[in-house]
């Protein structure tokens, strides 16, 4: 599984992207991003506020129930505002 990470996301983790492989069990965005919590506290306060999150799963926008497997592109990022 391919992550990226945007914005204030990138900072706080450290790291643009990287290759990780979730263990069993994690079928879900929500779960991904509970096991990603567990990584170290950059994570944990990246993704502290699931709400002010979004999430694109193979480039399509996911809501936190979307299905995830191995060798997905998952892209975590702050919401975007137009103008």
């Amino acid at each position: 599984m391919h992550l990226l990470y945007f914005g204030w996301v990138r900072q706080k983790i450290g790291r643009a992207g990287e290759a990780l492989e979730p263990p069993p069990g994690v079928a879900d965005v929500a779960q991904l991003i509970a096991w990603l919590k567990t990584r170290g506290s950059g994570y944990a306060e990246a993704l502290r506020d699931i709400s002010a999150l979004r999430v694109a799963v193979n480039q399509e926008l996911a809501e936190l129930g979307a299905s995830v497997a191995q060798g997905d592109e998952i892209a975590l990022f702050p919401p975007m505002t137009g103008g």
